[in-house]
């Protein structure tokens, strides 16, 4: 379970970065927008999460 955690905390982190980083590269936001970045930074935040423990079990 311990595992689990760490992982979705680590999701949850890299998302709110990314988040974080599109919303100062954007600057002004509307609701399209908000949505669109949202979604963008969750894949990037999977992306991110994936590969380090893929590298992480070599």
């Amino acid at each position: 379970m311990c595992g689990r955690l760490r992982v979705v905390v680590e999701f949850l982190l890299w998302w709110a970065a990314l988040t974080g980083f599109w919303l100062v590269l954007i600057g002004t936001v509307d609701a399209l927008e908000s949505a669109v970045g949202t979604c963008c930074s969750a894949v990037g935040a999977l992306a991110a999460t994936v590969s380090r423990r893929a590298a992480e079990s070599r």
